[in-house]
């Protein structure tokens, strides 16, 4: 198919424009009650349960979900579907085993959790180290979706359109902290529903409204193993590493975490879940349908042509459905989406650095409020620069494989502390510690070992880990490291205060 990516686009222009002023807007309205720590942070725990489950869904429909599987499928037929389904089962994990005892035992960061009965600097470190990794693998992630839309839309180079997106994104978190920073992923959200919704239509009105039908016809068109596995992930245990990164990482990842902080309750974080989850489901289902959709009305070919990544599927579809005013539409949406992730991770970021970091282990927590606001905002024009930076280096990645390498990163280092200090008595300082540092560090050194890195990147003939993803390997060696470094070195202090911990869990700060 011929298509208009590419050229400057006139109806992308328009509607990217007019999502930037809104959301501009937004951020002024908010920069004006951003004059603490807690509204810089958790928009002042003002944030109702159904507000909390849109800007949830917001924060996690990211780039990977919306450009990123639907390239997959796209190329790769039911493989694809992989992504899909381990994003959402990951939701009942966050509602039954985090959402509550994050709300009622932290304060900011999913650190907060872990350092409750703990020594507070040396969890501290560790956890910054796991949130910084998750952070930078997710951003590039984003930031390679979001140039090469800006640039096939613009027509302007990838590395300015990656500088602009980063310049956008820290205008939002810089003035407007997480109260402007909700209100963008919301909005972002009912557009990417809204936007999926009628990009799904389109393409199911060409196959008599049957999803069946659809499938029917690629399998026809393609061959039946396009809805079989095999075509991304052929080995059966590089599908479990992936599946149980995928389902366990959602319960680790700090900017999802984070969000849990601006309810003003536990109650309102279960039903933010809840609501996140339904949201969420929906958008899901419909990436079945817009990844097949572009496989057929598109092709396979025509979208490698565009980018070998597969990221462009999406618009593809909508220009191949809708025409170009329909395109414009679909990656203004897309570009909302990327900006706001971006925003949601930086944030995130900047809160490990200043409110774990420096608050908690440099100032030993006794810094005012105006120096950790200061020192908050710094640490945003860190994040934001070095989100430029990472979209540059690792241009023509696939964005939903990205994700998925986050994923797995957030479930080794972050997850299984969080789960020990909360309902493992005899854990400790020095367990908490070993457990995140091995688990970000072992992550981290598979995924260069790993086929990823030394076929894909590096050119090499073989890979000395065979697994694509390191999940089935760290995710356990992080929990059995945190165990045995507790057993070993037992901390009585740590033991006394889990009793406080539990009365907290269950009946909320005031206990």
């Amino acid at each position: 198919m011929t298509t208009t990516l590419g050229q400057p686009h006139f109806a992308a222009i328009a509607w990217f424009l007019a999502f930037v002023a809104v959301t501009l807007a937004i951020t002024f309205w908010a920069a004006r009650r951003t004059r603490s720590t807690e509204h810089f942070y958790a928009a002042g725990r003002t944030v109702t349960g159904l507000q909390n489950g849109l800007a949830l869904a917001g924060d996690y429909m990211s780039a990977a979900s919306f450009l990123g599987i639907a390239g997959l499928v796209a190329l790769s037929g039911f493989d694809g579907l992989i992504y899909s389904i381990g994003f959402l089962v990951g939701w009942p994990v966050v509602m039954f085993l985090i959402a509550e005892p994050l709300r009622n035992l932290g304060r900011y960061t999913f650190a907060d959790v872990v350092a409750y009965r703990l020594r507070q600097a040396p969890v501290r470190v560790a956890a910054a180290l796991g949130t910084l990794s998750v952070v930078t693998f997710y951003l590039i992630a984003q930031m390679v979706g979001a140039g090469n839309l800006i640039r096939l839309l613009f027509g302007i180079p990838y590395e300015t359109a990656i500088v602009i997106v980063g310049a956008v994104m820290m205008a939002y978190v810089l003035f407007g902290g997480m109260l402007a920073t909700t209100w963008v992923q919301i909005v972002k959200a009912v557009l990417l529903l809204g936007g999926a919704l009628l990009l799904a239509g389109f393409v199911l009105a060409r196959f008599g409204g049957n999803p069946l039908a659809l499938f029917a016809a690629a399998a026809e068109r393609f061959g039946g193993e396009v809805l079989g596995p095999g075509q991304l992930v052929a080995e059966p245990l590089d599908a479990l590493s992936l599946g149980l990164a995928l389902m366990l990482g959602t319960a680790g990842l700090p900017h999802i975490l984070m969000r849990f902080y601006t309810v003003p309750d536990a109650r309102t974080a279960r039903s933010s879940v809840t609501w996140a989850t339904a949201f969420i489901g929906v958008f899901y289902l419909l990436t079945f349908v817009l990844g097949f959709g572009a496989m057929l009305i598109v092709g396979p070919e025509a979208i490698s042509a565009i980018d070998k990544g597969g990221n462009m599927a999406a618009p593809l579809l909508a220009e191949a459905v809708g025409g170009t005013g329909f395109l414009g539409f679909i990656a203004a949406v897309a570009f909302a989406t990327i900006l706001a992730v971006v925003a949601g991770l930086t944030l995130s970021g900047a809160a490990a650095l200043s409110h774990d970091l420096w608050v908690n282990v440099v100032r030993g927590g006794r810094a005012d409020e105006r120096e950790q606001l200061v020192v908050a905002r710094i640490a945003t024009v860190l994040g934001g620069v070095s989100s430029v930076a990472l979209g540059i280096v690792f241009k023509g990645e696939n964005v939903a494989y990205m994700v998925g390498l986050a994923f797995a990163i957030a479930a080794s280092a972050n997850l299984p502390a969080i789960v020990l200090s909360i309902f493992w008595k005899p854990f400790t300082t020095r367990g908490a510690q070993a457990s995140m540092i091995v688990g970000a560090l072992s992550s981290l050194l598979l995924i260069f070992l790993s086929p990823t890195i030394q076929e894909s990147v590096l050119g090499r003939d073989e890979a000395l880990f065979p697994l694509r993803n390191p999940g089935l390997v760290s995710i356990p060696l992080a929990f059995v490291v945190g165990l045995a470094v507790s057993w070993l070195a037992p901390e009585p202090e740590a033991a006394r205060r889990f009793p406080e911990v539990q009365r907290r869990v269950h009946l909320g700060p005031e206990a």
